[in-house]
């Protein structure tokens, strides 16, 4: 008989943060998150989105045996952007039983309508949509990257069947990171670009940390558009904790700048691709974890940067500019016999074309898709993929 349960002590989280582990114990490609990585999203004090949402998340019991897991949340301020109001879920793990799995569905859409949400996506994050966004449906015979979710094939039917429908995906694009992988066309670009003395493509070690967090502030708050769901805008003060928080692994040679005129106009952020050593952590970073974990960070070399943000503010969209930046990092990996064999860039919109052409015009192949799905609680709402109404919106603009 299944126990529903809203998380309310240890017990119950410890449940929702260790299932996955006998969900996947036979996986040779699962690696486990780190512990505080899931905690920290729940934590009120912890993850801002709390200041203008809610979130709540529970575990599904069979004869006392957890069995599943889900959360519900709402971003009130990205919560009415479409013509219906949006409320999301995600961190779904579940055994193969879709009876289980639609119970989990079920009690996220009646918290989200009792709250006046008129449909739900996921799976997705309470928080930017950089981390733990989408189902895997291609992929499953990788690792995932850091912060990204591996999910069992099996949840593709469940989420279909309960009639969620795809809205969008994120592709994953990998490449050797060799000059040859370049086209003619990129190569082009970017000295046609820097010809101009007015651009310059610098990189974190050339300008510094202040300059660095001043020009990706003013960039991220004119690139990512705050009426989509899971992107708000980022204060200094945030940025700064999120360098502070990334020091430890922060490499000067995966990050980018743009400019024109002296004006920060487009980054291009990597770090390295750091699950080649959570993979050795068994979700633990606590003191011997740590130690751990920077014994690996300097002994084994990672051979993999993982492409986080890229982003030209509009008017410079189209110009070269990403092909300057690109370029530029591959001349400096290749110069200095860097480690980085490889670039995966992670999150890559199936609405964003031109982003989509750019991986081509390097030699990259696409080896993951996640898709964030919808589900429409009323009939009489139109359904249209994030791809088609932004098609829409430029014919009308």
């Amino acid at each position: 008989m299944y126990t529903l349960k809203e998380i309310s002590d240890k017990k119950s989280e410890r449940d929702f943060i260790t299932l996955p582990i006998k969900l996947y114990k036979n996986n040779p490609y699962w690696i486990r998150p780190l512990d505080n990585d899931i905690k920290q999203i729940f934590n009120p004090v912890k993850n801002p989105y709390f200041k203008h949402g809610e979130c709540t998340r529970w575990v599904l019991y069979d004869n006392n045996q957890c069995i599943g897991r889900i959360a519900a949340f709402i971003n009130y301020q990205t919560s009415h952007i479409d013509d219906y109001t949006v409320g999301q879920m995600g961190f779904f793990e579940c055994i193969n039983n879709k009876d289980a799995a639609f119970l989990l569905f079920n009690t996220c859409r009646n918290w989200l309508e009792n709250r006046g949400m008129e449909a739900m996506e996921g799976p997705v994050n309470f928080g930017e949509r950089l981390h733990w966004w989408g189902l895997l449906s291609n992929g499953f015979d990788r690792c995932p990257n850091y912060a990204m979710p591996y999910t069992h094939s099996y949840y593709k039917d469940f989420f279909e069947s309960y009639g969620f429908k795809d809205y969008f995906q994120q592709l994953t694009y990998r490449t050797h990171l060799v000059m040859d992988n370049l086209s003619r066309i990129v190569v082009w670009k970017s000295e046609r670009l820097l010809r101009n003395p007015d651009y310059q493509i610098l990189s974190y070690g050339d300008i510094g940390h202040k300059k660095a967090v001043l020009s990706l502030f003013d960039i991220y708050n004119q690139t990512w558009n705050p009426q989509t769901h899971g992107v708000d805008g980022m204060t200094l003060e945030q940025i700064e904790t999120l360098y502070r928080k990334l020091r430890p692994i922060l490499d000067k040679e995966l990050i980018y700048f743009a400019y024109f005129k002296n004006r920060p106009i487009g980054f291009f952020i990597m770090f390295p691709e750091i699950n080649q050593l959570i993979k050795q952590m068994n979700g633990k970073m606590n003191f011997f974890g740590k130690l751990k974990f920077y014994y690996y960070l300097r002994t084994k070399k990672v051979d993999t940067a993982l492409g986080q943000l890229f982003g030209i503010i509009p008017e410079f969209q189209g110009k070269g500019v990403e092909a300057a930046m690109i370029t530029r990092f591959c001349e400096i990996i290749i110069e200095r016999n860097s480690p980085y064999k490889y670039l995966e860039m992670n999150w890559i919109g199936d609405f964003n074309p031109q982003m989509i052409h750019l991986m081509q015009y390097i030699g990259a192949k696409r080896v993951k898709t996640h898709v964030t799905y919808r589900k429409l609680f009323r009939e009489n709402i139109p359904f249209s993929r994030k791809a088609d109404f932004q098609k829409n919106r430029t014919k009308n603009v």
